[in-house]
């Protein structure tokens, strides 16, 4: 039996691919609930066999997909379903018959070459865990699926290549002595987050805060967010360069550590979306979906589960630029990743869970026609219709939005070339040390930290608990919003390499969560 893999979800399921040769006219079945593209490997498989110079078995073929109750697709199954023809015809052999330890995925042209599938990233790392040591990939997918330092990667660019190595792996008699420990993780899945280091890319013009102008407390804003992963709404007239800013934020975000980069990898290459030369990924995602995306294309389905933007975005942003203008039930399916961090999805009787702990930034303007709230400026919208745009994002959305900015930048302050904004790379140096000291306290952002943990890792003094409880009154603040607060004061705090939060970092903390000026009327 030769091994393959079934991509259904985050998890995905290996699959046995049995063949059995009998009397009886001559045909090729298939059986194991394949979908289409499955099925038309019968066809795919043949010719390429044929064009490969070897000769197809004439008796009637039987291959088994197992496990029989598990929906299998995608063309990935070409070549293992080639290869064990060829092994059930006995041209790999007598001696195959050790226990199976070998992936094998591709898809098959007619002419025997081979050809790049998805999913080979999470292929190999299910496979590992489950004590496979060789895997034949196609040559495309070699980078990706040299991630593990135990897994032998067998690349090939045609059936007749893809033969040859199982032929010698057919002679190896497999180790019994062997132990996982020779084959250590150089993923870093145990890393040791105190001593992490925190690296950034190389500043783009394109991420560079330099040009944005007259945008202070915004730029302020979108550090102190990038500090502790805080989700951020900015909100303002058509114009006013929120939209300019917030697309430079990725500039801010370090490289992903070894055991963030993981998940994300896995994600995108079930999503087909990971580079030929990209075997493990270390940008933070920065998601921007169109207004117009469903609510299946932020948070994931389909007939096979696939990944959704909010899964996309794990580890990295979710950038929803004229929020106001997305479906109401779409902003509202946000809710339940943000506070979990994951999201579930069921088909057919199968479900799944993909990780989906994203940083989620806003832009809206203030009213629909953008005029609400700025000076020299006339409001056409009716009341009502202020009131109906502002609804779609609900209270317990924008609950879970820690930083809210009021963007009414003036033109002067825009055209004036003596005010020069903050260089990226002076804005990354307090992000850099904010993130050395979260990740050796406690392994993680302060965003995500959770309700229970709040009163070890974000203790403030006696004095300024009882102002924080007096501002909250004022403010009528949820027990949401208090917490929030203090884990803004704790990343301030951290952007400064203090243990202790201060009366300053509080008061900043409290002006980014309920703006004192502004749009008030809106939250």
């Amino acid at each position: 039996m030769i091994v393959s893999f079934s991509p259904f979800g985050f998890e995905g399921s290996l699959v046995g691919v049995e063949v059995d040769l009998r009397r009886g006219i001559p045909a090729v079945d298939l059986v194991g609930l394949a979908d289409s593209a499955v099925k038309e490997a019968r066809e795919r498989m043949r010719a390429a066999i044929r064009n490969s110079g070897f000769d197809f078995p004439k008796e009637r073929v039987l291959i088994s997909l197992s496990p029989a109750d598990l929906k299998k697709e995608g063309a990935g199954f070409d070549l293992a379903i080639a290869l064990a023809v060829l092994a059930e015809s006995n041209l790999l052999g007598s001696s195959w018959s050790f226990e199976p330890n070998v992936l094998v995925m591709g898809e098959l042209e007619l002419s025997g070459a081979v050809r790049k599938v998805r999913g080979v990233h999470a292929a190999v790392s299910t496979a590992y865990e489950q004590g496979f040591r060789y895997c034949i990939v196609p040559k495309e997918n070699e980078v990706e699926a040299s991630f593990k330092s135990g897994m032998r990667v067998i690349a090939v660019e045609h059936l007749i290549e893809a033969f040859n190595e199982m032929s010698a792996l057919s002679l190896l008699e497999k180790n019994k002595s062997e132990t996982d420990a020779q084959y250590k993780d150089v993923l870093g899945l145990h890393e040791d987050l105190s001593n992490l280091k925190i690296d950034f890319f190389p500043v783009r013009d394109e991420e560079d805060f330099v040009y944005v102008r007259g945008l202070d407390f915004l730029v302020r804003g979108l550090q102190i967010a990038a500090a502790g992963g805080h989700n951020l709404m900015a909100y303002g007239p058509p114009g006013c360069g929120k939209t300019l800013a917030l697309q430079r934020f990725p500039g801010l975000l370090p490289k992903l550590t070894h055991h963030e980069a993981l998940p994300v990898t896995r994600i995108y290459s079930l999503a087909g979306l990971l580079k030929a030369e990209e075997n493990l990924i270390e940008k933070r995602p920065f998601r921007m979906p169109h207004q117009t995306a469903s609510v299946e294309g932020i948070i994931g389905g389909g007939p096979y589960c696939h990944p959704g933007e909010v899964s996309l975005a794990h580890n990295g942003v979710l950038f929803l630029d004229e929020a106001a203008e997305f479906r109401a039930n779409v902003l509202q399916a946000l809710r339940v990743p943000l506070e979990e961090g994951r999201v579930s999805l069921s088909r057919a009787g199968r479900s799944t869970s993909f990780p989906a702990r994203f940083q989620l930034l806003i832009a809206a303007n203030p009213c629909p026609c953008g005029n609400f709230g700025v000076k020299n400026k006339i409001c056409l919208c009716a009341p009502r219709a202020v009131e109906s745009y502002w609804k779609k994002f609900s209270a317990p959305l924008l609950d879970r939005v820690d930083i809210r900015i009021p963007v009414f930048n003036k033109i002067q302050n825009i055209m004036d070339s003596s005010i020069q904004g903050m260089s990226t790379k002076d804005l990354r140096k307090p992000i850099q040390s904010a993130f050395k000291m979260q990740f050796t306290r406690q392994g993680k952002l302060n965003a995500s930290l959770k309700a229970e943990e709040i009163e070890d890792f974000c203790h403030i003094e006696k004095a300024l608990k009882e102002k924080l409880l007096v501002k909250s009154s004022e403010q009528d603040f949820s027990s949401r919003a208090i917490h929030s607060v203090l884990k803004l004061s704790r990343t301030i705090a951290d952007m400064q390499e203090r243990e202790t939060i201060i009366e300053a970092d509080l008061d900043e903390a409290i002006r980014y969560r309920k703006n004192e000026g502004g749009l008030d009327i809106l939250f």
